[in-house]
């Protein structure tokens, strides 16, 4: 039986999922807050809009990417066909048992929701597993973290109204885990861009400073999982960023420039340092700084920015495309920020602060919706079709 071309390699489908999450999300949740839309949802408005958007949009980029890069590091064959048409299904199942889940009742959609992750999990581990490539059990343990995070949201929720704790947990999850990957292939990929252009200064070998970098940071994400509002805690993420910076400065980010598909990654996660930074000061001096802004930086600027700079990379480059951007990648990478930006400021826009979170809201869904509608040719349709 020939496998479906959509259903030829993980990144096809999730991809285009996630990226359908991601949008959909954000415009639901705009009216949501109006308060000119219900949604049957046994968590809070704002739980939801959480959990949709990281346990469900971001958890589907990283599956697509996951299931993509596993098999270039084990030299297996891709996760295909039935076996990836069954990760999908539980996929949508979760999505559709959260949001309804004040009618089918909390804990089973808790039950329908976790079989994606933890089918996902299974399955990455069983891959590097075969193929004894131990090193990348690192990645399988910060997705299964993800998903024990995904189980607490809901317990969390259920017990307390509010999954506060556990929604800080999954951002640092991701976070360690754009740090993880994006510090293996932004470096890599600006080598390989630098070389061909026989430019002599290159970026920087991985060496202790990025094992230093990289301690310091999940050190401060962890005190801010577990005491957001300690001086502590925001000395510690003041260094941890400080340390990011430094980290991505040794990658010639700037040398990238005429790239944009290149330059987008080292301006995606120029975000997290200056995450770091500014949830430190929304802790020093919470009038100064909105510490839910803070944090944007974070879930809309970081999240936002590198999920699209890997999907359109990885995207193009297995599709057999040419790893340039157009002006599509630049529009939606330039929304992102915009996005990003509005979110970050809305609060201090006085009377006007809903509309700027309506226009975060629909300039963040916009770049994805285009994403959606400029790559979905090429994720789902072979390319020999007209």
């Amino acid at each position: 039986m020939t496998t479906p071309h959509w259903l030829s390699g993980g990144f096809r489908p999730f991809f285009m999922l996630g990226a359908l999450a991601m949008a959909g999300s954000v415009l639901a949740w705009i009216p949501v807050y109006l308060g000119e839309l219900e949604i049957p949802t046994a968590l809070s408005t704002r739980d939801w809009h959480v959990h949709t958007m990281l346990f469900g949009g971001v958890m589907a980029i990283i599956a697509g990417f996951a299931l993509t890069a596993v098999s270039n590091w084990t030299g297996r064959p891709p996760v295909a066909g039935r076996e990836l048409l069954a990760l999908v299904g539980l996929w949508l199942a979760g999505r559709v048992a959260v949001s309804t889940s004040a009618l089918i009742g909390a804990d089973a959609a808790m039950v329908v929701d976790l079989m994606f992750p933890l089918a996902l999990v299974a399955v990455f581990a069983r891959e590097v597993a075969a193929a004894g490539n131990y090193r990348n059990l690192r990645v399988v343990a910060v997705v299964a973290g993800l998903g024990l995070a995904d189980l607490a949201f809901h317990v969390e929720a259920r017990r307390f109204g509010g999954a506060d704790y556990s929604l800080r947990a999954a951002v640092s999850l991701v976070l360690v885990l754009v740090m993880l990957i994006g510090g293996r292939i932004i470096p890599a990929f600006t080598r390989n861009w630098l070389v061909a252009r026989k430019v002599a200064e290159l970026p920087a070998a991985f060496s202790r400073l990025d094992t230093v970098s990289m301690a310091a940071c999940a050190l401060g994400l962890i005190a801010w999982v577990a005491f957001p509002d300690a001086r502590a805690t925001a000395a510690v993420l003041g260094l941890g960023g400080m340390f990011a910076a430094v980290r991505l400065y040794r990658w010639r980010g700037l040398a990238t420039r005429s790239e944009p598909l290149l330059f987008m990654l080292h301006l995606g996660f120029a975000t997290i340092p200056l995450g770091f930074l500014a949830v430190a000061v929304s802790i020093l001096a919470p009038g100064s700084l909105d510490p839910a802004g803070a944090v944007h930086i974070w879930t809309v600027g970081t999240f936002g920015a590198m999920t699209l700079g890997v999907m359109t990379r990885a995207s193009r480059g297995h599709s057999g495309r040419a790893l340039a951007a157009g002006r599509l990648e630049v529009v939606m990478f330039a929304l992102v920020l915009l996005g990003a930006a509005a979110r970050v400021t809305a609060p201090y826009a006085d009377g006007w602060m809903t509309h700027g979170l309506a226009c975060a809201g629909l300039a963040w869904a916009l770049a994805y919706l285009l994403f959606a509608v400029g790559y979905g040719r090429m994720l789902l349709l072979p390319s020999s079709l007209p």
